[in-house]
C-alpha cells in the first residue's frame, strides 16, 4: 500500500483523484487546500489529515519521513494551474513521485526546470493525460496507425462548456493564473490530437478573448480547425436549452463518440502510473509547446479551408 498526499483538495477535479487512490487500494494520508470546503473527504477517506496552511502541511508531510511505514510515496497535485510547478517541486523535494493534473506547466522553460528537479531529487513527475486511455480514442489511434492513405485526415474539434459568471471571478478567469481559455480547457484535447496524429507542423491562432478561442493545427497525419468556448451563446441551436456542454470531434466528416467513459479514466491513469507505465514530462512536452505558442496571442487571418465553421460568427 502506497501513501499519498493531495494538494488542492477542494478543487473540481480532486474527488476523481481521491476516488482513484481509494479504488487502487492505497492510502490518502494527508490533504491540503487553503479552502476548507472539502466534505467530500468524509465519503472517500475520512481518516486523512487536512491542512489549510501549506507550511503546516509541508511540515507534517516531511515529518512522516521519520517513520518508514508512514512516509509519503506520492503527491497528487490538483491545485490551480499557476501553482502546479511550485507544488510539484515541493512534492519532489519531499522525496515523492508526483502525479499532476493538466496543464503540467505553461511553458517549456518551466518544463525543463522540472526535469532538473527530477534529476536533483531522483523522483519523477507524471501527468494525467486521461484521454490517452479512452477506448474510443485508442480505437481511432489504432485505425490511423494501420490505415495507409495519401492525404491527411480532416479533423474538426469543437468544445463548448458553458460557465456562469463565477468563472471569470475565479482563478480560471484570470489568464495570469489559468494561462487562458485554450490552455485551461483545451490542453487535454491538444494532447489527444498529438497522440493520434503525430507531431505538430503548423499552429495558427485565429481568434481569442476571455471566453473563447479558435485556430488551426496541422499534424503529420491530420488537419484540425478547432474552437473552444465557455460561452453558452456559442452552443449550437440543436442543443441550446437541452444541455450545457457540446463536445464534437469529426474525422473525415464522421463523428467520433467519446462523451461516455470519462469518470473512470483517472483510476485507469493511476493504475498505469503505479504499474510503471505513466506519462512523464517528455510525454507532456508536445501539448505544453502547443499551448505555450497559443498563449502568445499572435493572431493570423485563416487561409482557405483552415477556419473553423464557428469562426465566421466571431468576425
Amino acid at each position: 500500500m502506497k501513501n499519498f498526499a493531495l494538494i488542492g483538495a477542494s478543487g473540481y477535479i480532486a474527488p476523481r483523484h481521491m476516488k482513484a487512490i481509494k479504488e487502487t487500494k492505497h492510502n490518502l494520508a494527508v490533504c491540503y487546500d487553503k479552502n476548507d470546503s472539502v466534505g467530500i473527504i468524509d465519503s472517500i477517506s475520512p481518516q486523512s489529515e487536512f491542512f489549510t496552511e501549506f507550511e503546516r502541511f509541508y511540515d507534517y508531510a516531511y515529518k512522516l519521513k521519520r517513520t518508514p511505514s508512514k512516509q509519503l510515496d506520492y503527491v497528487s497535485v490538483c491545485s490551480p494551474n499557476y501553482l502546479h510547478h511550485a507544488h510539484m517541486a515541493a512534492g519532489l523535494r519531499l522525496g515523492c513521485d508526483v502525479i499532476c493534473e493538466k496543464p503540467l506547466v505553461p511553458s517549456v522553460e518551466l518544463l525543463d526546470d522540472l526535469s532538473l528537479i527530477e534529476q536533483e531529487t531522483g523522483h519523477k513527475v507524471y501527468n494525467i493525460l486521461q484521454l490517452r486511455h479512452h477506448e474510443a480514442i485508442l480505437a481511432l489511434k489504432d485505425k490511423v496507425e494501420k490505415q495507409s492513405r495519401a492525404g491527411k485526415y480532416e479533423v474538426e474539434l469543437t468544445y463548448i462548456t458553458s460557465r456562469g459568471k463565477w468563472y471569470m471571478e475565479s482563478w480560471k478567469g484570470d489568464p495570469r493564473k489559468s494561462f487562458g481559455i485554450a490552455t485551461n480547457i483545451g490542453v487535454h484535447f491538444f494532447d489527444m490530437l498529438h497522440f493520434m496524429f503525430g507531431d505538430l507542423v503548423c499552429n495558427e491562432l485565429h481568434y481569442m478573448d476571455d471566453k473563447k478561442a479558435c485556430g488551426y493545427l496541422e499534424y503529420e497525419k491530420a488537419t484540425v480547425p478547432w474552437f473552444l468556448s465557455i460561452d453558452a451563446n456559442d452552443l449550437p441551436v440543436s442543443v441550446k436549452g437541452k444541455q450545457s456542454t457540446y463536445r464534437s470531434i469529426t474525422v473525415d466528416g464522421e463523428e467520433i463518440e467519446f462523451s461516455q467513459g470519462f469518470t473512470d479514466l483517472h483510476t485507469i491513469s493511476y493504475q498505469e502510473i503505479l504499474a510503471g507505465r505513466g506519462y512523464g514530462i517528455e510525454d507532456a512536452r508536445h501539448c505544453v509547446e502547443t499551448v505555450s505558442h497559443i498563449q502568445k496571442g499572435q493572431i493570423v487571418a485563416p487561409q482557405n479551408g483552415r477556419a473553423h465553421p464557428f469562426f465566421r460568427k466571431l468576425v
